[in-house]
């Protein structure tokens, strides 16, 4: 095979709020802890069983960063797609450390909100530094991220910025 994929996708739930924090550039970097479950009735017992897995997510995209620690929350349902990546490290104590992660680089990846907004019919899909944000009415099935052709650089077009201490639906005109 000439050439490999290094592609994840997930929908879960956030477990805590996003942590965010900036390197010495002043770039952001967020890290999320996304739960997916699922679950089985047993076939012995008849019983509902459940397993839940937890998932390390970075994203190093700003304008995708900025979403995540304006509008997300513990407890939000969202689809990620990224790539897997592998860092090692060394603890306080002198042990090397492995963790392994979901990545939202600067030119790739998605982070979509599925769940509403106090009610409203709004979720916004937002493309790894690809494209603006797609918002209200766009089916969520119907969207897609935008895509560069390798190498490319995004076209820099202007900043999204949410309505301050207001709803999204009151600014939808439908």
């Amino acid at each position: 095979m000439a050439g490999s994929v290094n592609k994840v996708i997930l929908v879960g739930n956030l477990g805590r709020d996003p942590e965010v924090r900036n390197t010495q550039d002043g770039d952001k970097i967020v890290n999320l802890a996304i739960a997916t479950s699922e679950t089985w009735n047993d076939k012995a017992s008849g019983e509902r069983k459940e397993k839940t897995e937890w998932h390390r997510v970075v994203i190093f995209n700003d304008r995708v960063a900025d979403v995540a620690e304006r509008y997300l929350k513990k407890g939000a349902k969202i689809y990620v797609e990224g790539s897997l990546q592998t860092r090692k490290w060394t603890d306080q104590g002198g042990q090397e450390r492995y963790t392994t992660e979901v990545v939202i680089g600067r030119f790739n990846g998605q982070l979509t909100m599925l769940d509403t907004r106090a009610g409203g019919g709004d979720s916004g899909a937002y493309a790894g530094g690809m494209s603006e944000p797609a918002m209200a009415g766009t089916p969520a099935a119907a969207r897609a991220p935008a895509r560069a052709p390798s190498g490319a650089r995004p076209a820099a077009g202007p900043s999204w910025d949410a309505p301050r201490g207001g709803d999204l639906d009151d600014e939808i005109p439908f």
